[in-house]
Formats: C-alpha cells, structure tokens, sequence
C-alpha cells in the first residue's frame, strides 16, 4: 500500500494549538496565527522582523505533520490565519482538505511568479530549494548530471537517497511524472533502483554523510542541507566537505526546484494581518532573511543569494510549473510501491 496520505496530527500538536483558540482581542487587532512546518528557531527571525515592522504579534504553531488535518478539525473555528508549508506536497494537501481559501494580493501577483503561484490563488511559493545531488570530491570528476542520467548503469551501486515516499523525492518523482508520463517514469525509477549502492534511508544529511564514508558516490538532497552543515554543523561539516554540490537539470530544462510555501486559512479570523504577513514575506527584507537563515533561494527577483548557496553555481530553475507537478503526485507515490523502490 501506497504511503502517500496525509498524517493525523499528533497530541502534542492538537495540545499547543488550542492554546490559540480565537478571541474578540485577536480577531481585531495586532496578532496573527501561523501553523507551520518549518521549524520556530529556524523561522523566529522571520517573524520578529514583522512584529518590529508592523507590530504585529506573531503566534506559532509548529509541527512536522498534521496541521491540514487539524485545521480542517477546527473548521470555523480554527484559529489559524496563515499555514506556511515546506514543501508543494503540503501546500496540495492543505487545498485537498479544503482549509484554504484563494490570496487575493496585488504584492503577491507581482513578485512571485506563475509558475510558482496556484492557478487559483490558494498558494505561493515564498522561497526555493532545489533537489541537487551531493557527489563525491575524490571519486565523481564530473561537474554536470542530468536527472535521467541517475538511471544510467553507470552509477550501479552508486547512489543514496532517502525514502522514496518522502515529499522531497516525492516531488521530484512527481516533476518527472509530469515532464515524461507515468510509463517512462516507471522505466526510470526501475534504472535509478538498481543504482541504489543500499536501501533508501535517512535524511538528506544522512546522504552525505554515506557518500563521505564510501559507501556511495553520489547522494540526493535539498540545497540547504549541505549548506547548514558546512556552516553551521561543525560535527557534520566533514560529510559536506567530502562532497561538492551538483546542479542537476532535466535534458533541455533545468533545475528541479521545490518551494516553501504559504496559504491563506480558510476561516482566518485576523485575516486583515495574515495578508500583511504573506505580503511581508514576499518582501526584501524577509527574502534576505530567508537567503542568508535558511540558506534558500529568493523567489523575489535581484535579492541576493547567500555565498554558499551561490557557489553551487547559477541555479537555472526548470520551468515546469508547479502546480503541473503538484498534479502528478499520486502517480509517482503508486510508482514507487509498484518498482519496489524502498525495498
């Protein structure tokens, strides 16, 4: 069975979240409920930046799964303004419980990009991380691969990846779902199994961390992952100084890129502040923020990316909208199940 559901959100969630059941005080005034999957350390100066701008109380409820599914409990009364996302799977799986409603934003139409807006308005993406590959220094003298190239013989016994049920390679699956069809797909998980030097485990660090130690050449991970650890991780900068970072790009496209995400809650009662939020964060100042933090890409055009993000190379994003690889998520889950990709 397919492993592509939403999850129940855990007691603790459901615990701290009713911590911010909605008063008069908070409907009218200067707060605004963020449920969030990003972790509160990582986005805190995000938001302490907005209060000290607007004045605007920032309350969070942070979790790693299950917020859809608690807002959608809530209903009406859910004291949720503002749902920020770290990945287009959460972003489709807060539409699909139908706790969202369309960001009407003349700031957000203009700064983020089609490709990276739902058609209909229920999300944006706020910044970017691209799925990259983490190779080898001493043993991969290459410096370009294509995602097809990861099926090629070449690389058998070669390759660690994480769960390919995970929303991160779930995206990327779906992306090639989308740009081939589900038959050349299928054929392409099959070649990029049997690539595979162990059976998908792990973290995106943890991927970095086998390529260092031997026991593959090449690993698959998000931009920024590498970037914390060679910055901030001094006990897992060694794995990404082992490594260099591959952009790979699709044959004749680019950069497969996912999104950090934000959409409107359907029963926002400030929701006056949660649009000054949204609008905020697609914003200089929060674009910044988000480069130099949390070590992803602007999704405001002429903000600087951070220098260890930039040493990657110039990211050139493939041009596949979102929203199209949004709609082949469920195909690519049932394509890992039926390849047997994690077994």
């Amino acid at each position: 069975m397919t492993k592509f559901r939403v999850l129940t959100a855990s007691a603790a969630v459901l615990c701290l979240a009713a911590s911010l059941a909605p008063t008069s005080a908070g409907a009218q005034g200067g707060e605004v409920n963020v449920y969030t999957y990003r972790e509160t350390k990582l986005i805190q100066p995000l938001f302490d930046a907005f209060t000290k701008d607007t004045g605007i109380k920032v309350n969070i409820v942070s979790a790693s799964s299950g917020l859809e599914q608690r807002m959608r409990a809530e209903g009406a009364n859910s004291p949720a303004d503002v749902l920020l996302t770290v990945d287009l799977g959460r972003l489709d799986d807060a539409v699909q419980a139908g706790v969202t409603q369309p960001i009407k934003s003349v700031v957000i139409d203009e700064i983020v990009p089609p490709q990276f807006r739902d058609p209909d308005g229920q999300w944006a993406g706020i910044s970017m991380r691209a799925r990259v590959i983490y190779a080898a220094k001493d043993r991969v003298k290459q410096d370009k691969i294509t995602y097809e190239e990861l099926a090629d013989p070449k690389w058998r016994g070669k390759i660690c990846i994480r769960s390919g049920q995970h929303i991160y390679n779930n995206g990327l699956f779906a992306a090639y779902v989308a740009r081939y069809g589900e038959a050349k797909a299928e054929e392409w998980l099959k070649g990029v199994k049997a690539n595979l030097a162990q059976k998908p485990s792990g973290g995106d660090r943890e991927a970095a961390r086998d390529v260092a130690a031997g026991k593959c050449d090449i690993g698959i991970g998000n931009t920024y992952y590498w970037a914390l650890m060679i910055n901030n991780d001094p006990e897992k900068k060694p794995w990404a100084e082992a490594t260099k970072v591959i952009l790979p790009t699709f044959e004749g496209g680019g950069t497969h890129v996912n999104l950090s995400g934000v959409a409107l809650a359907k029963h926002a009662p400030n929701k006056a502040n949660a649009l000054k939020l949204i609008d905020w964060l697609a914003g200089e100042k929060a674009q910044q923020i988000y480069a130099d933090s949390n070590y992803e890409y602007p999704i405001r055009a002429g903000v600087a990316v951070n220098a260890t993000i930039s040493g990657y190379g110039k990211l050139t994003a493939d041009p596949m909208p979102i929203a199209k690889i949004v709609v082949n998520r469920k195909a690519a889950a049932t394509l890992v199940d039926k390849v047997g990709f994690d077994n």
